[in-house]
């Protein structure tokens, strides 16, 4: 099985990454570990180059963007701008399968409208040279879009790109667009605390993949705070319960769906 959205590359598994990626291995589980920034962008490369069975993904997330629109919290992951080339050299790895995550995300956002405006389109001017990567490289994109399902559609327009809307909490309306073009649908742990019960029923089996989003949105029948992509059996066996399948049926096509999507070498 394919977990198309782990991060493992993140600190928070740096005291014990070894061991779960061992206890991925021994349960069957390969990975895409994707990029936020350029460093743990760096750090996912790394890991894919050294283990077997796992891939990277490269890409500034929109709330890693430096801007002096919204308060922002005080780390190190901020970027000026995106380096394109800084981002393509590492996309150079064979074991990067795609762009990502990147992408809109308005959940914080200034409160005049003034400002929310020059906010989106800031938004806009980091995710649009990241979009022009992956046409260049021939890569998919692994889009993050909260809250901004409108702004990202009239983004993707004609764009001529494909890839996955990640950890996708729409309605089916918002799937069908993306569906529409050429996208699949990401699901996550979330799915146990949103409704997305429609979506999951009416999403082809065929555009479906498993995602962790680990460490985040641990599933609650997991029993670990931090989530890791040994939950992606949890989470298939809830969308088998919704589309009325089998869990194995879930988790073979969707690992279908990932090798094709991002070429995947297993």
């Amino acid at each position: 099985m394919v977990d198309t959205h782990a991060h493992l590359n993140f600190r928070d598994f740096d005291k014990d990454r070894n061991q779960i990626i061992k206890e991925c291995r021994e349960n069957g589980i390969f990975a895409i570990n994707v990029g936020s920034d350029y460093e743990s962008s760096k750090k996912a490369v790394e890991i894919a180059e050294k283990e077997n069975g796992f891939y990277a993904a490269v890409g500034l997330h929109p709330s890693n963007i430096e801007t002096k629109l919204i308060k922002q919290p005080d780390h190190d992951f901020l970027e000026k701008f995106f380096d394109s080339a800084k981002y393509e050299t590492l996309a150079k790895s064979p074991k990067v399968k795609a762009i990502g995550e990147t992408g809109i995300d308005l959940w914080r956002r200034p409160k005049s409208k003034e400002k929310r405006i020059l906010f989106e389109k800031e938004q806009e001017s980091f995710f649009l040279p990241q979009l022009e990567l992956a046409k260049k490289l021939n890569l998919p994109l692994i889009i993050h879009c909260r809250i901004a399902f409108e702004e990202m559609f009239k983004v993707l327009a004609g764009a001529g790109v494909t890839g996955t809307a990640h950890c996708f909490t729409g309605t089916w309306e918002q799937a069908q667009k993306f569906l529409d073009m050429g996208f699949y649908l990401g699901f996550t742990g979330i799915i146990f605390k949103m409704d997305l019960i429609e979506v999951i029923k009416k999403c082809p089996m065929d555009r479906m993949l498993l995602e962790t989003d680990c460490p985040y949105l641990s599933p609650p029948d997991f029993g670990e705070q931090r989530n890791t992509p040994l939950s992606l059996p949890v989470i298939a066996a809830k969308i088998a319960s919704i589309k009325n399948l089998t869990a194995e049926e879930i988790i073979s096509r969707s690992s279908e769906n990932a090798q094709k999507l991002f070429k995947l070498d297993f």
